[in-house]
């Protein structure tokens, strides 16, 4: 592992996972891509930003599309890029974002099936933030300022969501522990000592990755 590490973190509703990566990036003085990513994705293509708003961690809603090309559509290559559902077409846009930022240097990228996109990258450090339903609903209450009422079918909902793109984009998982290379509870940790297992991790799996170099040496 090089001197530059990418941060992919993958959270369930209301796990704190923004604020994990947020902080983390402050604390390592690096860049911290999120909603950034849409905006940077429409530039590069000359596209509107609302398009990429619209379909943010969203699967393609083209229902004869998914039956004909099954499961992992994405990974057949039997359509031209202009074929493709629009929501499909953003996707490989983005992906090609979350590329470019990654070669640029250590960064933090939150969601947007980020560690599949660079699953091939050895500087990569995947992380996935998740918390009991309760303290998920507490924390949309309190710090998202959802309805009582309304937050805990809003966690649900948004964490279904999230798992059928992730489902759909990659060959993998979401929130499944072999998916990941760290799963953290929030609640179990707190915000900070996410952050402190993310890095005492990162420490760890550079040392680790420099005896195996000097081994092949």
């Amino acid at each position: 592992m090089g001197e530059k590490t990418i941060y992919t973190i993958g959270r369930q509703f209301g796990s704190g996972g923004r604020a994990i990566g947020r902080r983390l990036a402050e604390h390592l003085h690096i860049p911290y891509y999120d909603k950034e990513l849409l905006s940077i994705s429409a530039k590069d293509s000359g596209l509107s930003e609302s398009l990429f708003q619209n379909a943010d961690e969203k699967p393609t809603s083209s229902l004869l599309y998914s039956l004909a090309m099954g499961n992992y559509p994405m990974a057949t290559g039997a359509l031209g890029f202009n074929e493709m559902p629009l929501n499909d077409q953003l996707f490989l846009i983005q992906s090609k974002t979350i590329k470019k930022i990654a070669d640029q240097g250590s960064c933090v990228i939150i969601g947007r099936c980020a560690d599949f996109i660079l699953r091939d990258d050895p500087d990569v450090v995947s992380v996935f933030i998740h918390a009991p339903l309760a303290a998920r609903v507490y924390r949309a209450v309190h710090v998202y300022e959802i309805d009582q009422d309304k937050a805990e079918d809003i966690c649900l909902k948004s964490d279904k969501t999230r798992a059928n793109f992730y489902n759909y984009y990659s060959d993998m998982k979401w929130g499944m522990c072999r998916t990941y290379d760290l799963s953290l509870d929030s609640a179990s940790l707190g915000i900070e000592g996410c952050i402190e297992m993310i890095l005492d991790y990162t420490e760890i799996f550079k040392k680790h990755r420099a005896q195996d170099g000097e081994r092949v040496e």
